[in-house]
């Protein structure tokens, strides 16, 4: 193509994209069609890519595709296996893309559809594929090694202790918190249960089939999709051939299952489970979104959510707290998140197998999930705001749903019982006052635009479908953080006895995995058998902890690049560094002393204490204050030792900064040595 009408091609995208963002920001009326951010969406998507990605690698970067990667010079076929750059795509892209593309949004609307779609669009472009791209870059050019192992090595070993105490207990949060949302929606759901547990034969026969037996990519992909959706197809038959039972558990069962399934994934080489599974799910959650995106263009809804609503005051019904800086904190994964960075520097760069598709498999994958976020905003703000805030409302804990009804009524979004009923009955279940946390939100207004495009037949049919999406969204990041929590285990245990840190060495690598699981797996199953319990008593940290980690990444990004003599070039980690460091740390201010019990952690505990001094409640209320006070005695100290932890490592890092730009320290770059890739690799 000739190179005057590329240039005209990409001035009327950038323009057509612009011109989208502006208008939804700036339209007046009632509701506006939600193909304007589906084509601000793309604009931004192609944009980004194609010039602030290469600038990024080929200016900032520098990537050199004839260096040899991790997964080629430490090769021991079970943690390090060079992988076709498209499983390793389906496998990155499967880890990153967990519950917080879809709920994040979700939660979020009920600021209105535009500070969502803003820090959706911006964060991820100029932001979170940074930060993924610069830490997978910073890892596969010191052998795979762990962000808290690089700042122990680049700053100095406190800060890289710290660093590692501080990323165990925030990814065995992180970790607790995916599986109980894993557990919720596949309790007592046989097809969702069902078409995920027929993932794992689908990756062991893929595995095997590609590593062992050398089918090609292309063959076992097809056997791949066809399997998955066969298994899709039979889940939904279980009923009718008499053995719906076998699928359907309690919580307790799956919450099990799943530390099993995680202790699997994370000791069995990573060429037999994790990554063809990771790589058939990423099938899944692309195609579903794709298709999302074709039935919004074809169906062309109105959103119906305002784009700002009276609640960006700080008195939402879904949460509290204001715009800022809790749209920053409830919108992780599909902006900016800390969890990409342990993906980016765990299993992905030891898998690589050349680092210059670091843009693709980096930078493509983050902004690809900046697409299903956006997909997820666009499915919660096409619901009418009444049934949505009816939905997720935190009244709906202590209200019967007549007066939910009234409250969200009186706050200006007007809905009945009877339009709650007919909305449960459409999608088959009993009732849906009652159902926060997002995800039955996303289900709902996937099922409804769906069913507009296909008929309104399938409405059931699409919201359980969604629900086992989400699902398998979610399961794939705890598979593959829990093999990544183990290399950062065994980095801290090397510190103490040696041999725990050999990689290599099977016993060591079943003991931190176990260690890890139990962990996780403890708060994962006291919160399924306690509501007041386990990950539960941890669950609002999860925001500010996952952020706080991407703060932590940051900082290593800025370190390096002041170590290659990229000092010019700062502003790239610097600007979302102090961006996120201040809404982090505003949350995290606003969380421990904030005066209304509701908000403050300590105004929460001398609440409940209070209510327990008074002595006037029953047994039960006794039971239950006791429970919320040490909970939130816990969230207390939890939160503050994250802020303090993140505090040392950035004047850690801030301290070292200044002695390498004014010259006092010798600039020394912990990279492996060069080693050049085998003639035709």
């Amino acid at each position: 193509m000739p190179k005057p009408l590329q240039v005209l091609i990409w001035i009327a995208i950038s323009l057509l994209g612009a011109g989208a963002v502006a208008f939804s920001a700036l339209h007046k009326g009632e509701t506006i069609n939600a193909l304007w951010l589906v084509v601000a969406g793309l604009c931004s998507f192609a944009v980004a890519y194609r010039f602030y990605s290469k600038w990024l690698i080929t200016k900032v970067l520098v990537l050199d595709k004839h260096r040899a990667p991790p997964s080629v010079t430490h090769k021991d076929g079970k943690d390090f296996v060079p992988t076709n750059k498209w499983v390793v795509f389906g496998h990155h892209f499967a880890a990153i893309a967990g519950p917080g593309p879809l709920v994040g949004p979700v939660l979020a609307a009920q600021f209105g559809y535009l500070p969502g779609m803003l820090w959706i669009l911006i964060g991820a472009t100029l932001g979170g594929g940074v930060h993924d791209a610069i830490v997978m870059f910073a890892s596969i050019r010191r052998g795979g090694k762990s962000v808290g192992q690089m700042l122990k090595e680049e700053v100095n070993p406190v800060v890289g202790l710290v660093a590692m105490i501080s990323v165990l207990a925030i990814m065995t949060i992180l970790l607790a918190v995916l599986g109980l949302v894993v557990v919720k929606a596949l309790a007592e759901s046989p097809w969702g249960l069902f078409t995920i547990a027929m993932t794992i034969p689908l990756a062991f026969i893929m595995g095997f089939g590609h590593t062992i037996f050398g089918v090609s990519v292309r063959s076992i992909t097809i056997f791949g999709i066809v399997g998955l959706i066969v298994s899709v197809w039979a889940g939904s038959n279980l009923k009718e051939w008499g053995i719906e039972h076998y699928f359907d558990y309690k919580g307790e069962t799956i919450a099990s299952s799943i530390m099993i399934y995680g202790f699997a994934a994370s000791v069995l080489p990573v060429w037999m489970l994790l990554a063809p599974r990771d790589y058939l799910s990423t099938f899944m959650k692309i195609g579903t979104v794709a298709v999302l995106a074709v039935v919004v263009i074809w169906v062309a809804p109105e959103l119906q959510m305002p784009k700002l609503t009276k609640f960006i005051d700080g008195t939402g019904l879904v949460f509290l707290g204001g715009v800022f800086p809790f749209v920053f904190i409830t919108i992780a994964c599909g902006a900016i998140s800390g969890f990409h960075a342990l993906i980016s520097s765990g299993t992905t760069p030891k898998l690589l197998d050349n680092e210059g598709d670091i843009r693709s498999v980096a930078y493509g994958a983050m902004i690809t999930e900046m697409l299903v976020a956006l997909m997820a905003l666009v499915a919660a703000s096409a619901l009418l705001p009444g049934e949505y805030f009816a939905i997720n409302a935190g009244i709906n804990k202590t209200m019967a749903p007549a007066q939910v009804v009234e409250v969200v009524s009186n706050a200006g979004f007007p809905v009945t019982v009877a339009g709650m009923d007919k909305l449960a009955a459409d999608i088959g279940e009993k009732t849906m006052f009652g159902r926060v946390g997002g995800a039955p939100t996303f289900a709902v207004g996937m099922a409804q635009m769906f069913a507009r495009a296909f008929g309104p037949a399938w409405m059931s049919f699409w919201y359980h479908f969604a629900i086992m999406f989400e699902a398998l969204f979610i399961l794939t990041t705890i598979d593959a953080g829990t093999r990544v929590g183990r290399f950062i285990l065994q980095d801290f245990l090397g510190g103490i006895w040696k041999p725990l840190g050999n990689t290599r060495s099977l016993p060591a690598n079943v003991f931190a995995s176990a260690l890890l699981v139990a962990a996780w797996g403890y708060f994962l199953y006291q919160g399924v058998v306690d509501p007041l319990g386990g990950i539960n008593t941890l669950w609002p940290l999860f925001g500010i902890a996952n952020q706080l980690l991407a703060v932590i990444a940051f900082c290593l990004g800025t370190t390096i690049l002041i170590k290659m003599g990229k000092a010019r070039y700062l502003l790239v980690t610097v600007i979302p560094l102090l961006f996120l460091m201040s809404a982090t740390f505003a949350a995290g201010y606003i969380k421990l002393f904030d005066k209304n019990p509701k908000m403050g952690f300590i105004a929460a505990v001398e609440d409940n204490a209070a209510k327990l001094a008074a002595g006037n409640g029953t047994p039960q209320q006794i039971k239950e204050w006791t429970a919320q006070k040490f909970n939130f005695t816990v969230d207390t100290v939890v939160t503050a030792f994250f802020l303090l932890a993140v505090a040392i490592i950035f004047l850690g890092c801030l301290v070292e900064w200044i002695k390498l730009l004014s010259g006092s320290k010798k600039v020394v770059l912990n990279e492996e040595p060069y080693v050049a890739l085998p003639e035709g690799a």
